[in-house]
């Protein structure tokens, strides 16, 4: 099937463009698996990733205060976290890159909801601080919570959108839309 379209980050035209460049203008993507060195502790991880962009990559005490658990859990090796810490390993690696721009993959996927609460507040801090955040989620309560525009997409289309001051006018259409 042919692909058309344009995606463009800050003006700049994307497709076709290698992965390392897209990287290099500040984006920063989590996918749904769990991308971190299991071998290597949990600080290691976070001192690997490479600067992009002219982004202000976090400092490591600021990782730790946004995310308490990987302070604690330092010095455990990336696989000995358990799913939740780790999946938090993996926006905080982004975030020490500079990356602006935050592709999130289904991060609440099969995580408690304890973790998924900490998310959520992750999310709206970075939202306050400027960064912009595309979430994938097949958890819709947790990303209408912090959205400012929903798009529900059916087979590749984006088949409705819905700005958050029109949530509640289009509630039972979504409901029937997501079959939730």
């Amino acid at each position: 099937s042919s692909r058309t379209g344009s995606i463009k980050v800050n003006g700049q035209e994307v497709i076709g463009m290698p992965t390392y460049q897209v990287a290099q203008l500040g984006i920063g993507y989590c996918p749904e698996e769990r991308c971190i060195f299991t071998s290597l502790t949990c600080e290691q991880n976070l001192m690997l990733p490479p600067k992009v962009g002219d982004g202000m990559a976090m400092e490591v005490a600021e990782i730790y205060q946004m995310f308490p658990n990987l302070y604690e859990r330092r010095s455990s090796p990336g696989g000995k976290l358990s799913g939740g810490e780790q999946k938090m390993l993996s926006i905080a690696r982004i975030l020490r890159t500079g990356a602006n721009i935050l592709l999130l993959d289904e991060i609440t996927e099969g995580l408690a909801p304890v973790i998924v609460q900490k998310l959520s507040e992750v999310v709206r801090t970075l939202k306050e601080r400027g960064f912009t955040i595309i979430l994938v989620e097949q958890n819709f309560r947790f990303a209408s919570k912090l959205a400012d525009r929903n798009y529900v997409i059916e087979h590749g289309q984006v088949v409705k959108i819905v700005e958050r001051s029109e949530l509640g006018a289009n509630e039972e259409k979504l409901r029937v839309l997501l079959g939730v």
